[in-house]
């Protein structure tokens, strides 16, 4: 062995070992990314639900940041740039955007065929209305973790605008995360404020989760409270945190209390509840974007049995039950039903497949059918409800099938006219409506 071979042993060996790993591991990451990509493709699962991230290919290095952050693994790299591979997986945390070396991830809403409405927001969370504040999932983020961090930048934003003359400082509208935090928030700098929920306790959507569904959140610091360390938990646990925190903070949050309109007098507002009156300067918005359910408009829908969220599957357990939609809320139902012994759960969609789901719940759907607990009616409707059966169209044909109680699960209708009559501009987003960076680097509130 001459000098020259061992020196090219001793120096670039060393070095190309190390290169053949990384290219090596590359190169199956991206067959990977690939595969999952086509799989959504096929499964028609590209428009993602949420807040999500879309990849300048002019300033992505392919550095793999992005997808090393992302918990849901929903992104991938693709001939060396990021790609968002698993739309229906993002959640919308937006860890990915953080994560870029040279910020080529914006995050938006909406998509060139799938719009999404948004109300017009600055980036302190006040609409274009002065004084109307809107935060969490009405806004468009719907993360736990993130509301409540909307909910206290929101209140900070409020208590920068002063007090005034009306005896509340703010009427906060709803009590969910966002609305939680925004009254711990408000408690914590002696603000005189009112929170009302009209349902019977808080959890905002996560309410109506089924029992026993887990829910994603993160990590997150409440004002009064602390840090809550959170990952994966239950509904009913998220619920219990919930309670401790009101208890240990002592905040006073009015049950059961349904805003019923909001008057606007000059700077001020009265908001009208099914219990009273409150003059105040602020209003914040964190009811969230289910509005009122989507029905039917079918005969019969008014019957007692027809019910439009799963609260506890235990109550169907040895009925007849008819699931009505084709989204993940409806897949869930269906599935957390054919778990009770006895019952006999019946799925029906208009779609002739479920486009946009989880791939999760497609499986676990798949399995349900495969094992006889479930049965699934495609392209079918739902034309009459009737006491002792249900009668649906499929393709023309007429089925009636005997039935206990229906559950639909069809979305809500955003409570546009409410905002509208404030005053409220709604903006359709389709793949619009990011952040600044910059802003995100200074922990400047972010419009969204």
């Amino acid at each position: 062995m001459n000098d020259q071979t061992f020196i090219y042993l001793l120096y670039v060996l060393p070095l190309a070992v190390p290169l053949l790993i990384f290219l090596f591991k590359r190169y199956r990451h991206q067959k990977k990314a690939r595969e999952t990509w086509q799989e959504a493709v096929q499964s028609g699962l590209t428009e993602p639900a949420t807040l999500h991230p879309v990849f300048d290919p002019n300033l992505c290095l392919g550095s793999g940041g992005c997808y090393k952050a992302c918990p849901e693994q929903a992104i991938g790299i693709i001939d060396g740039k990021g790609v968002l591979v698993s739309p229906a997986l993002c959640i919308g945390h937006g860890a990915c955007a953080t994560s870029c070396p040279v910020g080529a991830i914006k995050l938006v809403f909406g998509t060139a065929t799938r719009g999404v409405d948004i109300p017009q927001l600055k980036p302190n969370f006040e609409s274009n209305v002065p004084g109307i504040f809107i935060a969490g999932e009405l806004g468009g983020m719907g993360l736990i973790r993130k509301a409540a961090e909307q909910g206290r930048q929101a209140m900070e934003a409020i208590r920068k605008r002063g007090r005034g003359s009306t005896p509340h400082d703010v009427v906060v509208i709803g009590a969910g995360p966002a609305g939680i935090s925004a009254t711990l928030a408000a408690k914590q700098h002696d603000m005189n404020c009112v929170t009302i929920e009209q349902e019977d306790t808080f959890g905002g959507t996560t309410l109506h989760y089924p029992r026993g569904k887990i829910v994603m959140t993160a990590p997150m610091k409440l004002p009064i409270f602390g840090k809550v360390n959170l990952k994966e938990t239950s509904k009913e646990s998220l619920l219990r945190m919930w309670e401790e925190v009101v208890a240990k903070t002592d905040i006073r949050i009015n049950f059961g209390e349904r805003m019923e309109k909001i008057e606007h007098h000059g700077d001020t507002f009265t908001v009208v509840t099914n219990r009273a009156r409150y003059a105040t300067r602020n209003v914040l918005l964190t009811i969230g974007r289910r509005g009122t359910p989507r029905k039917l408009g079918v005969p019969g829908e008014n019957l007692e049995k027809v019910v439009y969220r799963l609260v506890d599957p235990e109550q169907f357990r040895g009925k007849r039950v008819l699931v009505v939609g084709g989204g993940d809320a409806a897949l869930e139902a269906a599935l957390a039903i054919s778990n009770e012994p006895g019952s006999n759960v019946t799925l029906s969609y208009r779609g002739n497949a479920f486009s946009r789901v989880k791939p999760k719940n497609r499986q676990l759907t798949e399995q349900a059918l495969a094992d006889g607990r479930l049965s699934v009616l495609l392209e079918s409707n739902v034309t009459e409800i009737e006491h002792a059966n249900v009668v649906l169209d499929q393709k023309g044909n007429r089925i009636d099938l005997p039935n206990d109680a229906v559950i639909v699960c069809a979305g809500g209708i955003l409570p546009t006219p409410l905002l509208k009559e404030i005053g409220i501009e709604i903006q359709t987003r389709h793949g619009t409506g990011g952040f600044d960076q910059n802003a995100l680097a200074s922990k400047r509130p972010l419009p969204w």
